[in-house]
């Protein structure tokens, strides 16, 4: 990807060179229209003069505004807060430095709420780790126009590549969690319920405190999951009669407890919940465990846990900006939770069939088939950025690059599936570029893994061939780009009917495939084209 940088100092050692080019200090003549995306990186320059100072901010919001003008809606643009790293107060009673700020700032935060291609991105995250003394190196700053040290480039750059992916709407699926000692304090088996630490003073309300913000957590879309050597039913008491219980058994989409191997339970919970390992964070609070699964299991994230109680919060804000942030929560986010623990009860419920077939007409399945739009588009984007399992190409697209395909002419549908158990959302999306008159090509085809294993993606692509044929089209072209992880789709097109016309070396095959007629589909799904 290639980046144009306005700025008004010197930060090549921060954003870097790899596909990066940067304006001249407060330059905002040029507008290259042949990058992939612009970034606005100005920072509160070092003046005395408050007044000046302040004007000098202010002037600032037109010159964006300008440039956002000139590039157009066409492209992603990232805008960073600002910042006084040099906060220099004569007056004690002068606020119009920090008054012209905080108007930029939330300028800056209504333009990225009113258009799609804007984000933005709080650098007072980053700067607010370091004391004052440490941000700045008068040297570096006077030689060569640099403000932030240089010598928290490293940290930078590593705090910046953790923003792109919360921008891209990339985090962990699930986060894995102990309970004695470590949900609560105590060991449930030996205090008992009422014996352990919860609410009330410290420690209890470090360990409530813990639970609320977890609870959060999964309304924001993260899988909670639970991996304890316990008696269930000693937990199940607990999650019942305790007062100071802040999660309950509903809060969580799966569990494993018992006295079997962690690694086993984590590889199991993997299963049940058809993610992958490495979508999976554990917390533990005995090292030994931890150990256990950085040993089985290194796709796993294990994080260390504080060794008291009071640390709790530091550790959640821990988890949260390495793993588990993103820029925006759409609806289907917020219902995780219900979707896997339904997902759980539609695996149980399949094991009372003796044919798979009874057991999808017993499912209700209803299919909505939706042409992309303002209101799915966040949700299509993100599950270009997310899923890996079955997808066919692994193409990664932001809400403007989806939006940018549609100006060409492209056709993007998406697909919400429910069932008797419950709703799963916008879970599949398919990209078709137009070739000609009669031929369409499958740019991007992919379904979120919770849904696979009833026949969803073959009643999901045959209906679209069946509207493309309805459209006057008469001929498909489709590629399959083979990942570590999309292995399972690798003879998808084969199942479909399309002729794979070249393959190679690496794997990569091309189909090709005539609409000679309507497909049929099996009416224990119930399709709506909308």
């Amino acid at each position: 990807m290639t980046s144009f940088v306005f700025r008004n100092q010197t930060v090549e050692p921060f954003l870097g060179y790899d596909g990066m080019t940067y304006s001249g200090y407060g330059d905002i003549s040029v507008v290259p229209g042949d990058v992939d995306r612009y970034i606005w990186f100005y920072q509160v320059p070092v003046n005395a003069d408050s007044a000046q100072l302040a004007e000098e901010i202010t002037s600032y919001r037109d010159q964006l505004d300008l440039v956002l003008a000139s590039a157009g809606s066409g492209k992603p643009f990232i805008i960073f807060s600002l910042v006084d790293m040099y906060p220099l107060r004569l007056v004690g009673n002068d606020t119009a430095v920090i008054d012209s700020i905080a108007a930029f700032n939330s300028h800056v935060a209504q333009l990225a709420h009113d258009m799609n291609h804007v984000k933005w991105v709080n650098f007072s995250d980053f700067t607010t780790r370091y004391d004052a003394g440490s941000l700045i190196n008068w040297k570096f700053y006077l030689m060569s126009q640099t403000l932030l040290n240089p010598k928290l480039a490293n940290d930078f750059k590593q705090w910046w590549q953790r923003r792109e992916a919360e921008l891209s709407l990339i985090r962990k699926k699930c986060l894995v969690l102990d309970l004695d000692n470590t949900l609560w304090g105590g060991v449930l088996g030996e205090d008992g319920v009422d014996g352990i630490k919860l609410g009330g003073d410290y420690p209890g309300k470090a360990y409530t405190l813990w639970q609320q913000a977890l609870l959060q957590l999964s309304q924001q879309g993260v899988i909670l999951a639970v991996c304890s050597k316990n008696n269930e039913a000693d937990v199940q008491e607990a999650w019942d009669k305790n007062p100071g219980m802040v999660l309950k058994r509903d809060h969580f989409s799966v569990l494993r407890i018992n006295w079997q191997d962690k690694a086993t339970n984590v590889r199991e919970l993997a299963s049940e919940l058809n993610i992958g390992l490495d979508s999976m964070v554990f917390v533990d609070d005995n090292p030994a465990e931890r150990e256990l699964i950085r040993q089985q299991l290194p796709e796993v994230t294990v994080p260390d846990f504080p060794e008291k109680p009071y640390q709790l919060l530091l550790f959640f804000k821990s988890l949260v900006d390495s793993y588990f942030r993103i820029y925006q929560v759409t609806d289907e986010d917020r219902r995780k939770t219900e979707q896997y623990r339904a997902n759980a009860q539609r695996h149980a419920e399949q094991a009372r069939f003796t044919d798979m077939e009874s057991y999808l007409y017993s499912l209700d399945l209803e299919l909505d088939i939706l042409p992309a739009d303002e209101h799915n588009l966040p949700r299509i984007a993100q599950m270009t950025q997310k899923t890996n399992q079955f997808n066919l190409t692994t193409r990664r697209y932001s809400e403007t690059d989806v939006q940018q395909r549609l100006n060409e002419g492209w056709t993007v549908y998406c697909m919400s599936v429910r069932d008797r158990f419950g709703d799963n959302g916008i879970t599949g999306t398919i990209f078709l570029r137009p070739v000609d008159d009669t031929t369409v090509e499958i740019d991007t085809l992919l379904l979120s893994c919770r849904i696979l294993g009833k026949g969803i993606e073959e009643a999901f692509v045959k209906t679209v061939f069946n509207l493309l044929r309805l459209d006057g089209y008469r001929h498909v072209k489709a590629d399959f780009l083979p990942t570590a992880k999309n292995g399972q789709t690798a003879d998808f097109y084969d199942r479909m009917g399309m002729t794979c016309q070249t393959a190679g070396a690496d794997g990569a095959k091309h189909y090709e495939m005539a609409l000679d007629g309507m497909f049929e589909i099996k009416n224990y799904y119930n399709i709506r084209v909308l």
